[in-house]
C-alpha cells in the first residue's frame, strides 16, 4: 500500500473508533451498536480491493480490540473485521465507483449479518456466551437497521476520500519526470545519430572536393 493510503486508512480508522467509544457506545440504544468501525473497512474495501480491506479490517479490529473498555478477547474482532474486510473487496467496481447504490448497502446489510454471526461464533469457541443472553435475533436485526441507516452518511464520503488520496500530485509529478526523462534520453540519442551520419556525408564530400582538386591540378601540370 501506498503512504497516501496507509496515511488515509490510519486516520479514519482512529477518527472512527474514538467516535464508536466515546459517541455510539454511549447511546444505550435497544440491541447491537452502531459500527462505524465495520462501515469504515467496507468503504476502503471498495475502493482499495480485498487485499487491501483485509489489511485494513485486521488493523481496525485490532486497534479496537485493545482499546477500553474491550472485554473480550485480543484479536477477535480483528478476526472478523479481517474476513469481511476481504469479503467486501471482492465486491470492488472497476475504478472503485459505484454505479448504483443498491450493491454497497446491500454489502452493508450482510457485512452488519455476517460480523454478527462470526463475532458471535469466535465468542462461542473461546467459551464467550454473552450473544445468547442478549438473543442472537434482535442482535441481527438492530445491527442491520443501525448500519443500514449510518452507511449513506458514511460510506460515500470515504469512498470519495480515497478516491481522491489515490490521485497523488506527487506520484504524478515524477512520472511525467521520468517521461520527459525519457523523452530527453530518446531525443538526444536520436540527435547523436543525424550528428554523426552529417559528419560522416561531410567527410565524403570533403574528400570528394580534394580528389577533384587532385585531379585538375595532375591535368595541368600534364
Amino acid at each position: 500500500m501506498r503512504f497516501n493510503r496507509i496515511l488515509l486508512s490510519a486516520t479514519l480508522v482512529v477518527v472512527a473508533l474514538v467516535i464508536q467509544v466515546s459517541v455510539l457506545a454511549r447511546l444505550q440504544l435497544p440491541g447491537a451498536v452502531p459500527d462505524l468501525m465495520l462501515l469504515v473497512v467496507l468503504a476502503l474495501a471498495f475502493v482499495y480491493g480485498h487485499v487491501g480491506g483485509a489489511l485494513i479490517g485486521f488493523c481496525a479490529g485490532l486497534l479496537a480490540d485493545l482499546a477500553p473498555p474491550a472485554d473480550h478477547a485480543a484479536g477477535r474482532y480483528a478476526l472478523v473485521l479481517c474476513v469481511i474486510g476481504y469479503l467486501a473487496g471482492l465486491a470492488r467496481p472497476e475504478k472503485g465507483r459505484m454505479r448504483s447504490a443498491f450493491v454497497p448497502m446491500a454489502v452493508v446489510v450482510g457485512a452488519a449479518l455476517g460480523s454478527t454471526l462470526l463475532y458471535a461464533a469466535v465468542g462461542a469457541l473461546v467459551g464467550d456466551t454473552s450473544a445468547r443472553h442478549v438473543g442472537l435475533a434482535g442482535l441481527l436485526f438492530t445491527a442491520a437497521v443501525y448500519d443500514l441507516l449510518l452507511a449513506p452518511f458514511t460510506v460515500p464520503l470515504i469512498m470519495f476520500l480515497a478516491r481522491h488520496a489515490e490521485n497523488d500530485p506527487l506520484a504524478e509529478t515524477q512520472n511525467s519526470g521520468g517521461a520527459d526523462v525519457a523523452s530527453g534520453w530518446t531525443t538526444t540519442g536520436t540527435g547523436l545519430r543525424i550528428g554523426s551520419q552529417r559528419g560522416v556525408m561531410r567527410l565524403r564530400a570533403a574528400r570528394n572536393r580534394a580528389a577533384r582538386a587532385g585531379r585538375i591540378k595532375g591535368v595541368k601540370r600534364l
